[in-house]
């Protein structure tokens, strides 16, 4: 006799073990033969030394599509490792004053141990952590690829600067209002020597690759505007103080030329220093000074009142001849374009509040095609296309044209050309912290700054630190014995480097090395990338858009080019998740509203949990946690557990379920559940999916009544039960393993075909007849489903219910809806 509810807590125990002794997971990536499914999901960075809600969000529902992949016939590798270098691992460490080692090492130790719980089949023969030796010294060799590609170089420039974290930050580590995305303090601005990956180079064939892959439209749109191309011209205004020394602008707008009143350059711009005098340099110091310690994104705030200094310096007009103040402002950047604008008020909304602070001229030169604009009626600045006016030779003409001829013009006069420029910037990857893979160069008075030779990778963390704390400059380079070296090149002293790189180099090589990872001494393997990449679906939060995902695709094109990657594209389809809020906040820590799945998997068990997060909404949009529910998917899983109790008997049923055995609603309802649950997995739409099986559930109760014994074939149960089971396994894996035994499978349940649905089945013989009175319901009537018009009306005629609401009355009119209702008007 089987217990009255399902003892998950026995079950789950007893499976996982089986998975692990029987090798259930492992994928023989060498196998020619099969079709491939790669299916990758983020791995995790153990900051702490749990999982939280958010993991079982990510995760679960993932390895359930994966599961689905592998009963249709597929060979799916799905791996997993630990993002554990970097800050949020390093924060964690100095929070428990433990070293960032020992931290790591035994937080992966308790966080796979929760991934096995999850009840995930990962391989994990293959896993990769990232702080471990034996993963870095590839990201050393990466580095040097990309410098042996001049793609790598460092120079002094202006970075965001962490007062908190006393690091560095990449743009896209930055939020958007200005804060650090680890901790929410305010990004500065801080020049710096840092190393730079040449990603800019990269730029349109970033932008033409999203046309070969299939990513929500939000990113590819995100990506997009983050690299953001721009055409236009380069323009040469040549220095008044040295005639022979240009100012170079570019823009978008050539057309404008001619309403040209003042230059500007950026703050961090190194021509200001030059070319202020030395009436203003006093002033204009300040004001770089000031703006340096704003985000680029206060200082490009439409609502912030415009500030800005004069120079005290001139360009001239290419063009006109006319003399034009050179003046900083805080809302050009440096990191667009040249970090110099050429200002038009009249046509740019930003330099119309300019000059009209400063009272600088505004001389319109754009008109709509029809009607005039006069600069003192002008309210705001006049931003569209039009016709040029007060162009010179060029008025008339309209800016489509114009923008061609002006650059036409300035190539004669070899005082520009027609340009492109991006707003994506070289991508900053040195940090001054302590926990990352250190950076694989060496630096020599004598020979300068040379690669770290290969025969010497990895160049180890040293684990003998005694301050790794961040106090703004790298922790490493305290350390003497480990930065004294001796030159590769002519054997004399040299230090190494003192920065360690971004993690997110770490990231953007993994799914490559996790087809490796058995592999110590090569870092890629051609032949098993040839036969699983590009990675089939990669599930990760779109809050990756603009950091990973762009540098991911990068590195993979790079090894792409130089022949070292199969593929141009890391992943064909992208999937994101949805964020689980608490209260409608996002769970945080330092807020209190982070749940913790171990009491509901306590409680309730892993399957349970794992079905209830994809029960309660859409996966991609994700919702706010509510526990209420939770007890309804128990009582779905028990009451298929009473089923397997009921009917199994340890011998598993030949065939599929055949319609002569079932009532008509319930074969339909099967067939409709397997197609339906197969398109949702397709989908990620779990939540419907686990709707279709309820269903079939509930028809099967009903089926049974209260007498089951004389009106279900056993035999007829089980073999429907069987096409259940194999349905329910991907999202209750531990669950459908313990009924497939019960119901006599000698292999696991994932060993078995997913199966197959019947299209004929979908299609009902019969329909529910609404009848009704003069408007009122008075029967529901089972009627042949292709019965025309006339017949639905004599069934409904026919019915003993309607006749005694008839009877004696004159029929006046029979209004039939086929397939749905006849309403019989009577008086």
């Amino acid at each position: 006799m089987i217990e009255e509810r399902y003892p998950f807590a026995e079950v789950e125990a007893h499976w996982r073990q089986q998975w692990q002794d029987s090798d259930v997971h492992h994928v023989d990536l060498d196998d020619p033969e099969g079709d491939k499914q790669y299916i990758l999901v983020m791995f995790s960075y153990p900051s702490s030394s749990r999982l939280h809600i958010g993991h079982w969000w990510n995760y679960g529902p993932t390895d359930s599509y994966a599961r689905y992949m592998r009963m249709r016939g597929y060979h799916v590798f799905e791996p997993m490792g630990f993002d554990s270098f970097g800050l949020p691992a390093e924060n964690y460490a100095i929070k428990v004053g433990t070293h960032p080692r020992k931290v790591t090492e035994e937080s992966i130790g308790l966080i796979r141990e929760q991934l096995k719980q999850i009840g995930a089949m990962y391989d994990w023969d293959w896993e990769v952590v990232t702080s471990r030796p034996s993963y870095y010294k590839w990201i050393q060799w990466l580095f040097l690829k990309l410098l042996e590609n001049d793609l790598a170089y460092q120079k002094e420039g202006l970075v965001n600067w962490c007062p908190s974290c006393q690091t560095v930050l990449a743009n896209e580590q930055v939020l958007q209002d200005g804060s650090c995305e680890r901790c929410g303090s305010g990004v500065i601005q801080r020049k710096m020597t840092q190393w730079y990956i040449r990603i800019t180079d990269y730029a349109d064939k970033l932008l033409e690759g999203l046309k070969e892959v299939d990513w929500p439209e939000s990113t590819v749109k995100r990506q997009e505007n983050w690299i953001g191309r721009s055409e236009g011209a380069g323009i040469r205004f040549a220095r008044i103080d040295k005639p022979d020394q240009d100012i170079e602008v570019f823009t978008t707008r050539p057309d404008t030329l001619y309403g040209v009143t003042y230059v500007v350059l950026a703050p961090e711009n190194d021509l200001v220093d030059e070319l202020t005098t030395d009436k203003n340099r006093e002033d204009v110091k300040s004001y770089v000074e000031k703006s340096l310690r704003m985000s680029e994104v206060d200082r490009t705030s439409t609502a912030r009142e415009k500030t800005g200094v004069f120079t005290g310096s001139y360009v001239t007009h290419p063009l006109t001849g006319e003399k034009v103040p050179v003046w900083v402002a805080d809302y050009v950047l440096g990191s667009y374009g040249t970090g110099a604008v050429m200002a038009v008020p009249a046509h740019d909304q930003r330099d119309f509040e300019f000059a009209n602070k400063f009272e600088l001229p505004i001389r319109v030169v754009i008109r709509p095609a029809t009607g005039l604009i006069e600069a003192e009626e002008l309210e705001e600045a006049y931003e569209e296309p039009g016709v040029m006016v007060d162009s010179g030779d060029y008025s008339g003409i309209t800016s489509d044209k114009g923008k061609k001829l002006v650059t036409r013009k300035l190539e004669e006069l070899e005082r520009g050309k027609a340009s492109i420029t991006y707003r994506i910037r070289d991508w900053s990857v040195s940090r001054q912290r302590y926990w990352g893979a250190p950076i694989p160069v060496i630096h020599c008075e004598k020979c300068g700054t040379l690669p770290v030779p290969q025969k010497d990778l990895p160049v180890e963390l040293p684990d003998e630190i005694k301050e790794f704390k961040p106090k703004g400059t790298s922790p490493l380079g305290a350390l003497d014995d480990w930065m004294n070296v001796q030159c590769p090149s002519c054997g004399g002293p040299a230090r190494r480097d003192p920065d360690t790189l971004d993690t997110f180099v770490d990231s953007s090589f993994y799914h490559l090395r996790y087809l490796a990872a058995d592999q110590d001494d090569q870092p890629l393997h051609m032949e098993r990338m040839k036969r699983w990449l590009p990675v089939n679906t990669y599930v990760g939060g779109p809050e990756h858009g603009t950091g990973h995902l762009i540098y991911v695709r990068f590195i993979t094109r790079f090894l792409y080019d130089i022949g070292l990657c199969p593929v141009p594209e890391p992943a064909k389809r992208l999937i994101h998740q949805g964020i689980i809020t608490k209260d409608g906040q996002r769970m945080s820590k330092s807020k209190g509203n982070v749940v913790n799945p171990d009491a509901f998997v306590e409680k309730y068990g892993s399957d349970v949990f794992r079905m209830y997060l994809m029960f309660t909404g859409d996966y991609r949009m994700g919702g706010d946690w509510s526990d209420e529910g939770i007890t309804g998917i128990d009582r779905f899983l028990n009451r298929v557990w009473r089923l397997i109790g009921k009917f199994a008997n340890g011998t598993l049923p030949e065939g599929e379920p055949k319609s002569a055995y079932y009532p008509e609603e319930v074969f339909r309802t099967l067939h409709r559940m397997i197609k339906m649950v197969g398109e949702d997995l397709e989908n990620f739409t779990f939540n419907t999916a686990i709707s279709r099986m309820m269903e079939l559930v509930n028809a099967l109760y009903l089926w049974m009544g209260d007498e089951p014994d004389e009106k279900v074939d056993p035999v007829a149960m089980r073999v429907i039960l069987k096409a259940l089971i194999r349905v329910m396994a991907p999202f209750a894996p531990h669950f459908s393993e313990e009924a497939w035994q019960r119901l006599g499978g000698a292999e696991s349940v994932f060993n078995q075909e997913w199966p197959s649905f019947d299209e004929a089945a979908l299609v009902a013989n019969t329909i529910t007849l609404v009848v009704q009175v003069n408007g009122k319901l008075r029967d529901r009537i089972e009627a042949p489903a292709d019965a025309d018009q006339d017949a639905l009306k004599e069934i409904a005629l026919a019915s003993e219910k309607i006749q005694s609401f008839i009877e004696g009355k004159t029929l006046r009119k029979a209004i039939v809806v086929p397939g749905k209702l006849v309403n019989l008007v009577v008086g």
